[in-house]
């Protein structure tokens, strides 16, 4: 009996769920109400009715606000404060992604590429109509607040480590649909903190795409770059040891086991990734040589390419062991942006196929904008003081620093 008092109550919340869309929308609404009532709690130092000592202001009633989504339209109260001072940052960004992704969405039913469901989403999202006036509107108001913040001077006096990945979104050029590169550029600052500090999208990934956008990044201030991850691209390894002068290269190790693997059968595959492992987690370059000697000598009689194959290339992947300990597990990998690559993707499927390279660009933008503030207003990535600590025993090694007298 209790097994059938669980199915029914399942199926009961599946049931409210189908029938009564403006369920998910009251519980979005109760919560973002929550959220501006605490961002004012923070902002005048006491709850409502509190009496504390040390407040730094007085609430003043509520303003109502509209808020649409995915999931209907909110109605909000934004609360006041007596002196004018409180500002949610919340709004803006919320509706520069849904704006993004409402102007894909509708630029494809414009484009004639739409399908019926697409016409019902844009106009659940944007009102009963919208023309391409509106969406030309739309379009150069947030095209400007996202051409700023790639413009952006970057302001971090040093970004050691520096982290490349590419994704491809399916896009509409010429009344083709091509794919087109994503290229994602995030850094870690010399503060431990990350930013995402480049974004493109590209006709392919060559050595001249990624040169372009190097040489974008120095421009707005991108300097003291020691350590650049990314995959295996020969245009863009090529990019990095001309535009990166004296930086290191390391090698994304998943990107190099998943290589690896794909050259085995189902069966002993995860053998050779435990293998791997050993050689990954080598105290020092020299131990994990050691390690993948022998890993090669292993695999050499069954398997001859996957043993020349170790023996090659291993080694770009052990860069990150002459940086310190403590940083290894965080710089070994391009893991960081991978799964802001995968929020990339659970994102741009909801367009299947951008009509234009501009709305890819918009939408991957007002995501990285996003991500960005997230990573730059949370916790400290990495402690930066070892890096620091080396850089000076090297420079004092090779006599570049003096003693102070």
């Amino acid at each position: 009996m209790a097994t059938d008092h669980r199915r029914l109550d399942a199926e009961s919340v599946q049931g409210v769920l189908l029938d009564d869309p403006g369920f998910l929308r009251e519980i979005l609404e109760r919560a973002v109400q929550q959220v501006l009532e605490a961002e004012m709690t923070e902002h005048v130092g006491a709850a409502p009715y509190e009496r504390v000592e040390g407040r730094t202001g007085r609430r003043n009633g509520h303003k109502p606000r509209a808020l649409r989504t995915r999931v209907g339209t909110l109605n909000l109260l934004v609360p006041q404060d007596r002196e004018g001072t409180f500002s949610t940052r919340l709004f803006s960004r919320y509706q520069r992604n849904e704006k993004a992704l409402c102007l894909a969405l509708m630029e494809m039913y414009l484009e004639g590429v739409s399908t019926r469901k697409v016409k019902d989403i844009t106009e659940a999202l944007c009102g009963t109509s919208f023309s391409k006036s509106t969406v030309s509107s739309l379009a150069g108001s947030l095209d400007a607040e996202l051409g700023a913040w790639r413009d952006r001077r970057l302001e971090a006096k040093a970004y050691p480590y520096l982290f490349v990945d590419a994704r491809y979104e399916k896009v509409r050029v010429d009344s083709r649909v091509v794919s087109q590169g994503v290229l994602v550029v995030s850094g870690v600052r010399d503060d431990g903190f990350r930013e995402i500090v480049g974004v493109e999208v590209a006709d392919t990934e060559s050595e001249a795409t990624y040169q372009q956008m190097f040489r974008s990044l120095k421009r707005r201030g991108l300097s003291g770059v020691e350590l650049v991850v990314s995959d295996d691209h020969e245009g863009l390894k090529a990019a990095i040891a001309r535009d990166f002068q004296g930086a290191a290269h390391q090698r994304c190790q998943v990107h190099y086991t998943r290589n690896l693997l794909g050259m085995v059968g189902a069966k002993r595959r995860k053998e050779l990734a435990e293998g791997l492992r050993g050689v990954f987690a080598a105290p020092n370059r020299e131990v994990a040589l050691g390690l993948a000697s022998e890993l090669a000598d292993r695999w050499r009689r069954g398997h001859p390419g996957v043993a020349e194959h170790i023996e090659e290339h291993i080694e770009e992947c052990l860069t990150c062991l002459a940086f310190p300990e403590s940083h290894r597990r965080r710089i070994r990998t391009t893991n960081g942006l991978e799964r802001f690559n995968q929020e990339l993707k659970r994102r741009t499927r909801v367009v299947r196929i951008f009509p234009n390279p501009e709305a890819c660009l918009r939408l991957v933008s007002a995501l990285a904008v996003e991500q960005s503030e997230e990573w730059l207003t949370g916790r400290r990535y990495l402690d930066m003081g070892e890096l620091a600590e080396r850089c000076y025993e090297e420079r004092a090694s090779e006599g570049v620093i003096l003693m102070d007298l």
